[in-house]
């Protein structure tokens, strides 16, 4: 299975190849917890590490593997990550309910601590940074998702969709109602505001 393609891996994945999704998710779990890093907020992320968050979701694709339609590879990126958005969201409705005290510091990997991921991690955001800027991000990775995470909301949407999710353009487009001109030329600024903001901070 790892000689295969990620397309033909989805196309397999989806007639209910057990072993073509498992690989898939392997191939995917760095994207999905550097995904996790960036959209999961602190309270969250005191509570439970982002790679328990990530094996969570594995979990829920294998389980709902029946439910899915095989719509090429940006349909497989778009399920995979809306389940992890789901996640997300429902972890933090949990806590936020039980109204739990914070726990005394961060349990796991979340922005702004180390992770044995790490290299896994910087390298979903490689092509938001330079080679030089990637060796300071080695080791400061918390200047590279507090850069991703002062951009504009549209801004960046557009840049996870497309550099940490890894839709094309034509799916972003879809996904945010825009233009794939207009989301070009929104990748263009936010990744523009990325790359200035590693070189003056």
């Amino acid at each position: 299975m790892s000689d295969l393609d990620s397309a033909t891996l989805v196309e397999h994945a989806t007639r209910g190849d057990a072993p073509a999704l498992r690989e898939l998710l392997e191939r995917y779990l760095p994207p999905v917890r550097a995904y996790l890093r960036l959209r999961a907020d602190r309270m969250l992320l005191d509570k439970e590490s982002v790679s328990d968050l990530a094996q969570s979701v594995c979990r829920d694709v294998l389980e709902q593997l029946d439910r899915f339609r095989y719509d090429g590879e940006d349909g497989f990126r778009r399920w995979l990550f809306k389940t992890a958005e789901r996640k997300v969201l429902d972890r933090h409705a949990y806590y936020k309910a039980k109204k739990r005290a914070p726990d005394a510091g961060p349990v796991g990997d979340g922005p702004g601590s180390a992770s044995p991921d790490l290299d896994a991690t910087l390298a979903c955001y490689r092509q938001l940074v330079t080679p030089s800027q990637h060796a300071i991000a080695r080791e400061q990775l918390e200047r590279v998702e507090r850069a991703i995470a002062e951009l504009p909301d549209d801004l960046r949407q557009v840049v996870v969709l497309s550099r940490v999710v890894g839709l094309s353009r034509s799916a972003v487009a879809e996904e945010i109602g825009k233009s794939e001109g207009a989301v070009r030329m929104m990748l263009h600024r936010a990744l523009a505001r990325v790359a200035d903001r590693l070189t003056t901070c």
